[in-house]
């Protein structure tokens, strides 16, 4: 642990490499978003594209709103200017959790009981349109044992465990990521580019989010660790006569977590019910995954504040790229995401060699006079048969996410007002045609995930969520009460027991949230504190107490999120 830290802080510090606010500072996008509704950023970003850019190529922000220069101090200037070496900030990010995991879009963290951290410094360099970002994490986490599936008071019958191995053998979401304790060094928010003109082509490892949903985005997020990808995005939005431009193509590779579900020696009528991920499985095609995936936000001139765009990404294994296995017409195809919008399309595939693919729309309306917003995301996680099976059967896969905030003023303070709504869980179509839950695969068996975790929406597959929050804002100041409401895998909940008809043991939490920002000189601190009370937590319920409706195993528990970003004052 000593090396790898010792190693980290050598080339965060000494070592010189499109300068952006990455996704572990999302608070400072936050910050700037609700400034765009109470009219203090004047700005046409729509936010639906993350990390926001804010090099000399990127956003233009009022200083008297954020000040760049203090963000990130210049440390050398070379080349008449042309040239540049700045400073990025340090952020230190805290987790805590007392019995169970509770894990939202925390980038490299792991699910964890106990104490985690990610520390990150580092170094930005331009030279002319060359921008080299040097951001790497250090990622300490306890990683101690939890009550997992089956482990509770009651636990589960055999039956019930193949049932859940059905669905874990369709995605590499391993409840636990070993059992010892996790410190390692990684590349982190780091990315090299070239930019032009508000354009920007470049290799990267930084966290990306799309669309406009603020707690749950279905297609992106940072509830995963960042990928190694090349991208081509826009920096800023690209004006035009009709309106402006934002878009992200991203071509990049996805791991596996190299964990297992627990019990993985676990036997359900003499057969193994574990099924092993990548090149293990289906024929040997590979571990890692090729990933592909656009982003496209239009946002009319002739209707101020609104945004409208799309999404599309597709994942296969390296095999389908590597050897004769084909997609179309006999041909490997390395840009998927533009091929087959309906499977009417596909030719000359085996079922087994499939793609995984997603697709949908979104939008987000910002009213500069009410000091509101809304904005929806409607996805499909299964390609249609065509235009007639699209109007048919328009819920077949679907998943939705709606959400608004508010911002008004009571006795001279400003007060926001935020509620979102997301809806992975099957429709009562999959009663006669299952779309599977969101992010598993049949064959395409590590599902949408890198590293072990979902690259969407992080309350996971078959899962829904309500979220009310309330913050008084002073400046950069804010102070907050929220309640969140979550259905925990109603997809697996149906499918284990709708033979029984047993309506009482959906798992469901309560979780209450304190939140607290401010920033202190050189100093922003962000804290968020959670008391979460689990209804039958896993899924857990006693089938032979006498009283019918009875609790079940009801828990407790507490989670903290301290984030602390120090910025680096040095003489412009």
């Amino acid at each position: 642990m000593k090396y790898n830290f010792f190693l980290f802080l050598f080339f965060t510090f000494f070592v010189s490499t499109s300068q952006t606010i990455n996704l572990n500072e999302s608070y400072l996008t936050d910050y700037l978003r609700t400034s765009q509704l109470k009219g203090d950023f004047k700005s046409d970003i729509s936010f639906t594209i993350r990390p926001l850019d804010i090099g000399k190529n990127g956003l233009k922000i009022n200083k008297e709103i954020f000040d760049t220069k203090k963000y990130a101090p210049t440390l050398l200037s070379f080349l008449k200017g042309n040239g540049k070496i700045k400073i990025l900030p340090i952020d230190y990010n805290i987790e805590f959790n007392s019995h169970h995991p509770y894990n939202r879009n925390n980038g490299s963290m792991v699910p964890n009981r106990g104490y985690q951290h990610i520390i990150s410094a580092g170094i930005y360099a331009e030279i002319g349109p060359l921008t080299i970002q040097l951001k790497p994490e250090h990622l300490y986490s306890e990683n101690k044992d939890f009550e997992g599936f089956g482990e509770g008071p009651n636990g589960h019958y055999p039956v019930i465990w193949a049932k859940r191995y059905n669905l874990w053998n369709l995605i590499d979401t391993p409840e636990r990521f070993g059992e010892k304790s996790i410190s390692k060094t990684l590349i982190g928010q780091s990315s090299i580019r070239l930019n032009y003109k508000g354009l920007s082509l470049g290799v990267s490892n930084e966290n990306i989010w799309w669309g406009p949903s603020i707690r749950n985005s279905i297609m992106m997020s940072n509830h995963a660790r960042g990928f190694k990808h090349i991208t081509f995005n826009t920096n800023k939005p690209i004006e035009s006569s009709i309106g402006n431009f934002e878009w992200q193509f991203v071509t990049g590779r996805l791991e596996l977590s190299g964990y297992t579900p627990p019990n993985p020696e676990k036997k359900y009528a003499g057969t193994l019910l574990y099924i092993p991920k990548g090149n293990q499985a289906y024929n040997g095609l590979g571990d890692w995954r090729y990933f592909q995936g656009f982003t496209f936000t239009y946002s009319p001139k002739f209707i101020p504040g609104l945004s409208i765009g799309m999404i599309r990404w597709a994942q296969m294994y390296r095999g389908l790229l590597e050897g004769d296995y084909t997609w179309i017409n006999g041909k490997p195809d390395y840009f998927p995401v533009f091929s087959n919008l309906f499977r009417k399309n596909d030719k000359n595939i085996d079922i087994e060699y499939q793609i995984d693919q997603a697709i949908g729309v979104f939008m987000r309306w910002f009213w500069e006079d009410s000091k509101a917003e809304i904005y929806a995301e409607f996805h499909y996680n299964d390609s249609k048969a065509n235009i007639r099976d699209l109007l048919l059967d328009s819920d077949h896969s679907r998943a939705v996410t709606i959400g608004l905030q508010k911002v008004f003023e009571i006795n001279n303070y400003d007060y926001l007002f935020s509620w979102e709504w997301t809806q992975l869980e099957q429709t009562g179509g999959r009663l006669l045609r299952s779309a599977g839950s969101w992010y598993h695969h049949t064959y395409v068996n590590s599902g949408y995930t890198h590293e072990g975790e979902i690259l969407g929406a992080s309350i996971g597959p078959g899962s829904n969520s309500h979220y009310f929050a309330l913050s008084k804002i002073n400046k950069m100041n804010t102070v907050g009460l929220a309640l969140e409401i979550i259905d925990q895998n109603n997809d697996f909940y149906y499918y284990a027991f709708e033979s029984a008809q047993d309506y009482r043991r959906y798992w469901k939490d309560y979780n209450f949230h304190l939140k607290y920002s401010k920033k202190f000189k050189n100093f922003w601190l962000t804290s968020n504190l959670v008391f979460s009370r689990s209804l039958n937590y896993q899924w857990d319920l006693d089938d032979t107490a006498t009283e019918y409706y009875h609790p079940g195993n009801d828990v407790n528990n507490f989670h903290m999120t301290l984030k602390l970003i120090y910025l680096i004052p040095l003489f412009n």
